[in-house]
């Protein structure tokens, strides 16, 4: 077997390539037998759609595609839903945009010659409505070759959990499966969740004859994630006795980061080949399967090191996708700030991010000095705007208002909402994003200021637990092999540094206390009373699980921030605001 990465940076000139596979006639489903080749050669097309824009993903196809011709495949296969972007969500509910990427499939079949394309689209069912009086569609794959789509399968196996909600637009497909053969190899197509389950239609192909399994996904990306599809995927292919080639989506989707890390199993369940995660481009396969390969395989990252690559992917892709060049940052100081400025950085270069320090009569002059040491260390602007005269006019004007009543939250969230005014200011004169900057363990107890440091675009770390926050800080340092998060920023008391002497624990438990009542409240869902069974302070764990439920309706008005978790606020975790369950 032999492996070869393409990016999607680098360009060949197509060249034609001799017949050596056909495919059978759509409408008779027979497969035309051919000599048998010494390999199969398989491209697994990593790229990075944007969600709608079917010019612009027709144009990526197009161009993989000619890769593909140059690097003399056998077969190319595009992730699922290809043409529209994964999760296109209710824009299939508009049967004008159903219409418009059924030309453009239609359109990229009429390019493709001997080599075999696999392209997911949104296929619609001719005549037949759902209960709702709309069109059925179908999340679909169509098999292209010799300038038109040859045949069409459809998606069995739905997911409806976490971030997925298939049901509600799709409908299952039904029918046979339709085997085709490619260089005498017999080839089955399946759409991602049609390999999970061990008797799904995987195991079906399998018994009608498919030698090779071709898996296009939308899988997107959460801590640990890689690991648990490859061990899916090994065993899905030996159980069957069939080898697998699996292709992912790669790139940033609103909150969801798909990884790529797309992959090659043999019959017998041996990894071939893993193409590098949060990159596009063409890897290129050998696939003999009579003969013992030697595997080739992308390393896997570490923990830190594939979070990261998630954040800056996701992060590139939520500012660029959306139209923006830059990014402004209220720089503090603190950790939060600083890990998300770095990762700005290096998601967008130096030359587009800005950051504001924002002092207040409370800001110790630490915070002023690490955060002009970080701008420094990343190589970006930073400007001072004391945020005290808007401060003082605040107070002068609600003085009359507040008379008798001592000083308390409310004054304290003024100066977060100043300085949140300040940054949209900013973003609105020069077409800046902001990017917000809470982390996980504050939005999960509500301890920001709606309107204030929780105003912007995107929050890059919001489903960063705040010990992550510190891991991934040393992470960065140590990436670097140089000092970018001031070593002060790490090592002192995070402060919110909005009263005199303010520190976080003062009104939130350590986070090494917290972070794991968050984890098993918020992400594994278990009650209150479970999680003091597991030997958790009842008062604590009282008290955290009432400041999650409570702070629902706070959280709805975020932004939001790239999923690196198994259940992130946002579209994994959808639980009622007004809500009176006590576990």
């Amino acid at each position: 077997m032999n492996h070869l990465w393409i990016t999607a940076q680098q360009r060949t000139q197509t060249v034609g390539v001799t017949v050596t596979a056909n495919l059978p006639n759509a409408h008779t489903g027979g497969a035309v037998s051919l000599a048998d080749v010494a390999t199969l050669r398989v491209g697994l097309a990593q790229m990075n759609p944007t969600v709608g824009d079917l010019a612009g993903n027709r144009t990526l196809i197009a161009d993989l595609y000619a890769q593909a011709v140059s690097a003399k495949c056998d077969i190319v296969a595009f992730s699922e839903l290809s043409v529209t972007g994964y999760p296109p969500e209710d824009l299939v509910l508009k049967p004008g945009f159903v219409r418009d990427n059924r030309i453009v499939v239609e359109d990229l079949a009429k390019i493709t010659g001997s080599c075999v394309a696999v392209i997911g689209f949104v296929d619609s069912g001719v005549g037949n409505q759902v209960a709702s009086g709309r069109p059925v569609i179908y999340n679909a794959a169509a098999v292209c070759a010799n300038g038109s789509i040859q045949h069409v399968y459809h998606k069995r196996l739905l997911p409806n959990y976490d971030v997925f909600d298939e049901e509600r637009t799709f409908e299952p497909g039904t029918g046979g499966h339709h085997l085709f053969e490619v260089g005498g190899v017999k080839c089955a197509v399946s759409i991602c969740e049609d390999i999970w389950r061990a008797d799904g239609p995987v195991q079906q192909q399998a018994r009608d004859g498919a030698q090779l399994n071709i898996n296009i996904n939308g899988s997107p990306f959460h801590s640990g994630k890689l690991q648990e599809r490859e061990e899916m995927l090994r065993t899905r292919a030996a159980e069957n006795k069939c080898a697998i080639v699996y292709v992912n989506q790669v790139g940033g989707q609103d909150e969801l980061v798909f990884d790529g890390s797309s992959m090659v199993f043999d019959a017998s369940g041996k990894l071939l080949a893993r193409a590098p995660q949060f990159t596009s481009g063409l890897s290129v396969v050998e696939i003999d399967l009579d003969k013992p390969v030697v595997a080739e395989v992308a390393p896997l990252s570490d923990r830190y090191e594939e979070m990261y690559g998630a954040l800056v992917l996701g992060t590139r892709d939520y500012v660029r996708k959306n139209k923006f060049t830059d990014v402004v940052i209220g720089l503090s100081g603190g950790i939060d700030s600083s890990i998300v400025a770095a990762v700005a950085v290096e998601a967008l270069g130096a030359e587009h991010v800005h950051g504001v320090a924002m002092p207040s009569r409370y800001s110790s002059d630490g915070s002023k000095t690490d955060a002009y040491a970080l701008a420094e260390a990343l190589g970006i602007d930073c400007r001072t705007i004391s945020i005290e005269p808007v401060f003082e006019a605040y107070l002068s004007m609600l003085a009359p208002s507040f008379e008798g009543k001592a000083a308390d939250l409310t004054e304290e969230n003024l100066q977060s909402r100043c300085r949140g005014q300040i940054l949209m200011a900013l973003s609105n004169k020069f077409g800046w994003m902001v990017l917000t900057t809470g982390n996980k363990s504050e939005l999960a107890v509500g301890y920001f200021t709606i309107y204030g440091d929780s105003v912007g675009g995107y929050a890059v770390i919001k489903d960063l637990l705040k010990t992550d926050v510190f891991g991934l800080s040393r992470y960065v340092n140590q990436r670097a092999g140089r000092e970018i998060i001031p070593e002060a920023v790490l090592t002192k008391p995070p402060s919110a540094e909005l009263r005199p002497d303010q520190r976080d624990d003062q009104s939130l438990p350590p986070y090494d206390v917290l972070d794991p009542i968050l984890a098993l409240y918020v992400e594994q869902d278990r009650t209150a009373a479970e999680i003091i069974e597991l030997g958790h302070p009842e008062d604590i764990v009282r008290r955290i699980a009432r400041l999650v439920d409570i702070n629902e309706y706070k959280r709805r008005q975020c932004p939001p921030g790239v999923r690196v978790s198994e259940k992130a606020f946002g579209k994994d975790r959808r639980l009622p605001i007004t809500n009176g369950y006590r576990g």
